[in-house]
């Protein structure tokens, strides 16, 4: 398995797992085959985790503990912060807040079962607080050992260079594929300037661009797949003065 650096020092495997769909999104779970899965991936020598304690809620995040309690692989385990869920509901809130991070933080430690997080995301921006506070607070959980590199999602140019004046930015992940190209307007570019990583989450659009799906029949009762195309139909809808 070939090698990525994401910003100075995160060396990990040039393909990652996401494990979201483990937990919830996309069909029913079966830890049983989540746990197989998991292992393979580490035998094809994969060291990328990426979680989030909003997947589940909670649930993806003590799938991975309970892996690496009973495997004890060497893996970079990213995981995020930012998108408060209740477990059983889907409403969601946002809340960048160091106080919010710092208890976040110490929730996820227990349900991995790790004393460092390798790579901490803000998973969602909220536009109400500032991106610099929210650095801040990061940062004094570096200080504390906790984390060891932030990472942030779905985020403007502007913003990644605010918040990378106050810390070092280990990488960006955003949806990236051949149906959903914005990053490459000016986050992309943003990205090399500046030495971060970047991680691009569905870059086989969530399956259908390798032909896996030829009929919404074959799609499981609440996957979340069938919005999500109808979103890139959006997206990619031509609007007045646009190019096709």
């Amino acid at each position: 398995m070939n090698k990525r650096t994401l910003g100075n020092d995160l060396s990990v495997s040039a393909i990652g797992l996401g494990c979201m769909g483990m937990s919830e999104f996309y069909g029913p779970r079966d830890d049983s085959e989540s746990l197989r899965v998991l292992a393979r991936a580490v035998e094809l020598g994969i060291d990328f985790f990426d979680t989030a304690d909003m997947y589940g809620p909670h649930h993806n995040e003590e799938l991975i503990g309970r892996f690496l309690a009973r495997n004890k692989p060497q893996v970079r385990i990213a995981t995020k912060f930012g998108i408060v869920r209740n477990p059983g509901e889907y409403r969601r809130s946002l809340d960048n807040s160091a106080n919010y991070a710092r208890s976040a933080c110490e929730a996820s430690l227990r349900r991995l079962g790790v004393e460092q997080i390798d790579l901490y995301y803000v998973h969602r921006i909220n536009p109400d607080e500032p991106i610099e506070e929210t650095i801040d607070g990061l940062v004094s959980l570096i200080k504390a050992g906790k984390i060891a590199r932030i990472g942030l999602c779905e985020v403007s140019a502007d913003t990644l260079r605010r918040a990378h004046a106050i810390h070092p930015i280990t990488a960006v992940q955003t949806e990236y594929s051949l149906w959903t190209r914005d990053v490459e307007r000016d986050v992309l570019s943003t990205c090399h300037e500046l030495g971060i990583g970047f991680v691009p989450y569905s870059p086989l659009g969530r399956g259908f661009l390798t032909g896996r799906f030829q009929d919404t029949a074959e799609l499981s009762e609440g996957d979340f797949a069938p919005s999500c195309r109808a979103l890139q139909k959006a997206r990619s809808a031509p609007t007045a003065g646009s190019p096709r």
